[in-house]
Order: structure tokens, then C-alpha cells, then sequence
């Protein structure tokens, strides 16, 4: 791949400016932000305070496995907002979607936080919960493909893969912010003051961060991709039928779809995979079957997510410099090949070697391939159809990988009573990335207007 990028490139950075793509990166990692805050928020308060707050006849396990029930359902959410809004972006505009898919987050999360409680209006509450969950997920199944594909589309071509990984950027800042909320409320209410109103201020506080976002998004210009791509006319993407009408039948109509879309899913495994077990399994494992304080692998998580706010935009700049390829080929093969010594320190029994064995585990197989994966997916997909297909393959992936593969590792480590199959699942799931990497070309440099995918 030639380090010149194309002349239509160069041309299309000529009609942004440095203040749009500005208000570009921001908007996009804020998004991203806001979406992972809004989901540990959730996920945080449905493990502390809403089985006795939603759930209280029940019996206490009963009422967790309920509170939990209804973070669930916002995955299902997930899927169908990456079908409507995916497919809506495509047509109509990367900014009009990002601009719904923000406030449909914003408000359903607020509203949480001003919703009656069971002792207050009975079975309607839980109800109400359920319902801006959903609205919730269903907004969020599209916010961190859009921002992706508005980052990417925005950039400079020689920065492409810096500029794209603020989007990894934002998940980080969004899981620390609602960690921190959560962490200071437990440290200065009391139980009784938790869950009498306490438990409500993370969510009506995400209201200012929702209204500056609002702001940001609403005074951004369309993706300049978007603009110029030669199937779309007065903002509109024209149907495969006007546009044979018209004579105009580019390559990206007659090729035939899914090879990109499968190679898609194999990037995004293993970064998906990796993630549910480091960041949600061996949480969980290490303060059970290993008997240490939970506080060890969450400040171990804590700590390497700060990390990750170097290696994310370094990997990125080195994605930038060297090609996509190579470095997923690097850090692939370095997660695999590490997967069984960072165990081993994990499961050493010392402090220090298990906090230094997660923190790694975390930037190298998680954060690093997020960092590539935020540009990559985007050049794959070809301009008609990149929002739809990046969205349904980062979804589908998360689905299969990060939400299956934590129960999979607890059912492999409780049959064999020893952590090598969380090494092994390592492995594969770093595996199936590097497949994935091999059989794909290189897309560093790529003009993402052109139509058809890169596959």
C-alpha cells in the first residue's frame, strides 16, 4: 500500500477544517463515553440496588437475577438499533443518526434516575425499567459504529488510524467515569441514603453530559465521505433501481456481499472475546476460586484502563505508520503467546504479579486490538453499506464473544478445576483475529468513498 493517499483524499480534507474535525473527534469520543457509561451505570446499580429497589418481593437471589435480567435485554436492543439506524445511515446521513442515537441514550438513562420505585407504584416500575432499557440499547446499537465510521471518514488519511481510536478512547473514559461515580457514592451515603436517592444521582447527572453532547452533534457537518459519494444525491442514497435507471452502476452495486462482513467478525473476536474475559470473567474468578478481595482485579482493571489512554492512540500511530496488518498481526500473536504466562502470574497468588498480569493482558489483548479494530472495520466496508455492516458485525460479535464467552470460561475452569482453559480461550479467541487479519487485505490508506469493500 503506498504511503501517498489518493488525490480524491487529499481533496475531500480540503472542505473540513481543522475546527470540524475537531468537533468531530470530540463528538466522537463523547458518544462512545456516554455509551459505556450509561451501560456500567446500569450494570453497576442492577448488581447493588435495583433488585431491592424494582424487585422486593422476591427473594434476594431472585431479585438479582431479575435486576439482571433487565441489563440483558438492552443486547437484544442492541441488534435491532444497529439494523434501523445502520441501515438509516447509509441513506440519509452519518450525522442524523448520530444526532438520534445520542438523545435516545441521553434521555432513557436520565429517565432512570426519575423512575418510581415498586414500593411506589408496583409492578409499573419494573415495567417502566424494562422499557428504557430497551430505548437505551436501542440506541446504542449504532453510537460507537457511527462514531467509528464518522471518525474514520472525517480523518486525514495519514492519521486515519490516530483519529479513529479516540472512539477506544471513549469507552475507557466512560467506564471510569461511572466506576468513580459509583465508588464515591458508596464511600460517602450510607446504605439507607443509597437507596433512598442516592442510587438516582449517576443517572439525572448523565442530563448535562447528555445536553453538551446534543449541542456538539447538532452543529456538526455531515461526513465529507457521505457527501461525495457518487450514489448519493441532495443527502439522500439513491435505491439500487434509480440508480440503474441513471446509468450509474458502480462497482460497489454489482460486487458480491459477506466476505467483508466475515472478515469483520474475525477482527472484532478477538477483541470482543478477549474483553468478556479479562474484564468481566476473571473479575469474577479471581475473587472466588483464587479467594482475593475483589479490589484487586477491579483496581488491576482500573489502573490498566489508565494505561490504555497511551496505548490506544500509540497503537493507533503505529497502525498509521506500519499498516493495519502488521501491528494486528504483532499484537495477535503476542496475546497468544503471552496467554500462559499472564495466567500463570495471575494465578501466582502475589498481589503484584496478578494486578501486572491483568494490567497487560487488558492493553495488549484488549485495548490494542480495540485501538485497530475502531479503523480497520471501517476502510474494510465499502460507503454504501460501511455504517450497517460495521454495526452488525461489532454487535453480533460482541453477542457471540463477550457476552457467551465469560459463561463459557466459568463452565471450562469449574469442569477442569484449573485456569489453562482461560489461557486456551485466550488463544483462540487471538487466533481467530489472526485468520482474520491474514485472509484480509491491507487497508491503510484506503479512499473511503469507493463503494465496494476492500474484500
Amino acid at each position: 500500500m503506498t504511503d501517498n493517499p489518493p488525490a480524491v483524499a487529499v481533496q475531500r480534507q480540503q472542505n473540513r477544517t481543522t475546527r470540524d474535525l475537531v468537533r468531530a473527534a470530540v463528538s466522537g469520543w463523547l458518544g462512545t463515553a456516554m455509551e459505556f457509561m450509561d451501560f456500567q451505570l446500569y450494570s453497576l446499580a442492577a448488581a447493588i440496588v435495583f433488585n431491592k429497589i424494582f424487585f422486593p418481593d422476591v427473594s434476594p437471589a431472585i431479585g438479582l437475577i431479575a435486576a439482571m435480567a433487565t441489563y440483558g435485554v438492552g443486547y437484544v436492543a442492541r441488534l435491532a438499533g444497529a439494523v434501523y439506524f445502520g441501515r438509516m445511515g447509509d441513506r440519509l446521513g452519518r450525522k442524523k443518526v448520530l444526532f438520534i442515537t445520542i438523545s435516545l441514550m441521553g434521555v432513557s438513562t436520565t429517565l432512570i434516575g426519575a423512575l418510581p420505585t415498586y414500593q411506589t407504584v408496583g409492578i409499573l416500575a419494573p415495567i417502566l425499567l424494562v422499557a428504557l432499557r430497551l430505548i437505551q440499547g436501542f440506541g446504542a446499537g449504532a453510537e460507537i459504529a457511527g462514531a467509528t465510521v464518522m471518525l474514520a471518514e472525517y480523518a486525514p488519511v495519514r492519521r486515519r488510524g490516530l483519529i479513529a481510536s479516540l472512539v477506544s478512547l471513549g469507552t475507557n473514559s466512560g467506564t471510569l467515569a461511572a466506576s468513580a461515580l459509583w465508588a464515591l457514592l458508596i464511600g460517602v451515603l450510607s446504605d439507607q441514603q443509597l437507596l433512598s436517592w442516592g442510587w438516582r444521582l449517576p443517572f439525572l447527572l448523565s442530563f448535562v453530559l447528555m445536553v453538551f453532547a446534543v449541542w456538539l452533534r447538532r452543529n456538526l457537518k455531515e461526513s465529507p465521505v457521505f457527501e461525495e459519494r457518487p450514489d448519493v444525491v441532495d443527502g439522500v442514497a439513491l435505491s439500487r433501481t434509480e440508480l440503474a435507471d441513471q446509468g450509474v452502476l458502480e462497482a460497489g452495486l454489482r460486487q458480491r456481499k459477506g466476505k467483508a462482513f466475515f472478515l469483520a467478525l474475525g477482527l472484532r473476536f478477538g477483541q470482543a472475546g478477549n474483553s468478556g474475559v479479562v474484564q468481566t470473567f476473571l473479575v469474577g474468578f479471581v475473587a472466588t476460586t483464587l479467594a482475593v478481595s475483589k479490589s484487586v482485579p477491579t483496581t488491576a482493571i482500573v489502573y490498566g484502563s489508565l494505561l490504555g489512554f497511551l496505548t490506544v492512540p500509540l497503537v493507533g500511530m503505529l497502525g498509521d505508520r506500519f499498516g493495519r496488518r502488521p501491528v494486528y498481526i504483532a499484537l495477535t500473536l503476542l496475546t497468544a503467546v503471552l496467554a500462559f504466562p499472564l495466567m500463570f502470574l495471575i494465578t501466582s497468588g502475589t498481589t503484584l504479579a496478578l494486578e501486572v498480569g491483568m494490567i497487560i493482558a487488558l492493553n495488549v489483548g484488549v485495548l490494542g486490538l480495540f485501538s485497530l479494530e475502531s479503523v480497520a472495520m471501517a476502510e474494510l466496508f465499502g460507503a454504501r453499506t460501511r455504517f450497517t455492516q460495521l454495526a452488525l458485525a461489532k454487535e453480533i460479535g460482541g453477542i457471540l464473544a463477550t457476552a457467551i464467552g465469560p459463561v463459557v470460561a466459568a463452565t471450562l475452569t469449574a469442569a477442569t478445576g484449573h485456569w489453562w482453559p482461560v489461557a486456551a480461550m485466550l488463544v483462540v479467541y487471538s487466533l481467530i483475529t489472526l485468520v482474520a487479519t491474514v485472509l484480509s487485505p491491507e487497508m491503510r490508506g484506503r479512499d473511503l468513498v469507493r463503494l465496494e469493500d476492500a474484500a
